[in-house]
């Protein structure tokens, strides 16, 4: 009678463990659906948001145009990576660069009466200032400072040369200089003026190269078109020394040597300015994309690209 008993009981107890396995398999089965459903749920909602970012992307994005950019020659090497930071989000514009001496893309941009050019990017104010004041060719409201640059003397990796900088640079076999229309010629001679190496005039840039070279004592100087032809004059080695800014030296490391930064002191800031050139044959389209790409010019992410390239980008607007 006792054995019937435990084993009445342990039916019981195996029957109850049964049971309970089969109603917490029930529930682990309902919490992995619900926990399914919620995921399935959740990347639907974001594959809906990525198509909405998608849209709104495409809705901001310009149609096909071009826009034609004048600038600096010192400014080429950045320009590059910045167009193509550029038309990662506005793949349809299609932007052309002319570079040269500031001088010499206004002279173009005046003979044209601004037509074709959209962005006038200059290395010195004096010839902005032009355009703006004098030929009235820059669109209100769309002129800033975006960069500042430093005057370098330099000279060929492996020279040997005893030039130190600006001051005992007459100590040199031969200069490459620009002339007084290119910015860097204009500051160069500056220096040289408030370092008493020079007489003062009331425009440094009508200082002939003949009189720079007289007042070195007769040194020998290329006089060249602009700040490429000088840095490319030095680091081919056609002359021991010449001037070109900070930012021209990138990516010639290995081909140049820095033998003075010169003084701002000396120089006077070498600010940067850019504005929207008043082109009559451009539609609202190409207006719009000139303005749009200004705008990036001076934006946080084009800083941080100017900064890489030497350029020092605490300026004020």
């Amino acid at each position: 009678m006792k054995k019937r008993i435990v084993s009445i009981i342990l039916a019981a107890m195996v029957g109850s463990a049964m049971l309970a396995g089969c109603g917490s398999s029930s529930t682990t089965d309902d919490t992995t659906t619900d926990e399914t459903s919620v995921a399935d749920e959740t990347e639907d909602a974001d594959e809906e948001l990525s198509v909405e970012e998608e849209e709104e992307e495409a809705a901001d994005q310009f149609e096909a145009t071009t826009i034609t950019v004048y600038a600096a020659a010192s400014l080429q090497t950045v320009l590059t990576e910045l167009i193509e930071v550029y038309n990662e989000t506005q793949p349809n514009v299609e932007i052309v660069g002319s570079y040269d001496s500031s001088g010499t893309l206004l002279t173009q941009i005046e003979e044209a009466n601004g037509d074709g050019i959209d962005v006038f990017f200059s290395a010195a104010q004096k010839q902005m200032n032009t355009l703006e004041e004098d030929d009235g060719l820059v669109v209100d409201g769309t002129r800033h400072n975006v960069v500042n640059n430093q005057v370098c003397v330099i000279t060929y990796a492996g020279s040997e040369t005893t030039v130190t900088g600006l001051s005992d640079i007459a100590n040199a076999s031969s200069l490459a200089l620009a002339d007084g229309s290119v910015p860097v010629g204009k500051y160069t001679r500056q220096a040289l003026v408030n370092a008493g190496m020079l007489d003062e005039v009331e425009d440094v840039s009508t200082i002939t190269t003949d009189e720079v070279s007289a007042a070195l004592g007769g040194i020998e100087i290329n006089e060249c078109g602009n700040v490429s032809k000088v840095l490319q004059a030095v680091a081919e080695q056609s002359n021991e020394v010449g001037t070109v800014y900070y930012s021209d030296t990138y990516g010639y490391e290995d081909q140049i040597e820095i033998l003075e930064y010169v003084s701002y002191d000396l120089t006077g800031d070498v600010i940067y300015p850019v504005a929207q050139v008043a082109n009559g044959s451009a539609d609202e389209l190409e207006s719009a994309a000139a303005a749009d790409f200004i705008e990036f010019l001076i934006s946080d992410e084009a800083k941080a690209i100017f900064d890489s390239y030497y350029f020092d980008t605490d300026v004020e607007d």
